[in-house]
């Protein structure tokens, strides 16, 4: 079983930046694959961006390729997604999730979730 907590969420102007970082309990994290997840009011759950159980390799979704950032300390059994260049379209709660496997950009892979935090971008 792992534990995933979310933080550093909230309201930011366009234009701005936030980090989210995700911390982990209970098993090795670093078994485990990390990903970032977001859903918006009205719209499904979509794929923002994963990293290997290493670091060694990180995928994005094209619509945040360039501005965000995901990385990960094992020491620390914390992943973290670093927003640059914030648009009101990133707004969503947004959630980290671990998988034991191969990691992946598809939601049903992964086998614990976070609560989510809120990200709020104003225009």
């Amino acid at each position: 079983q792992v534990q995933l907590v979310e933080s550093g969420g909230g309201l930011v102007q366009a234009g701005g930046s936030l980090r989210l970082s995700c911390a982990a309990s209970g098993r090795t994290f670093s078994w485990y694959a990390m990903g970032w997840f977001r859903q918006a009011p009205g719209k499904e759950r979509e794929f923002v961006a994963a990293i290997s159980w290493s670091g060694g390799s990180t995928y994005y979704a094209d619509s945040v390729k360039g501005r965000f950032t995901i990385s990960r300390d094992n020491a620390k059994n914390t992943v973290y997604l670093q927003m640059n260049s914030l648009k009101p379209e990133d707004t969503a709660v947004y959630y980290c999730a671990a998988l034991s496997g191969i990691v992946s950009m598809y939601a049903e892979r992964y086998d614990y979730w976070g609560q989510g935090t809120q990200v709020t971008v104003s225009s």
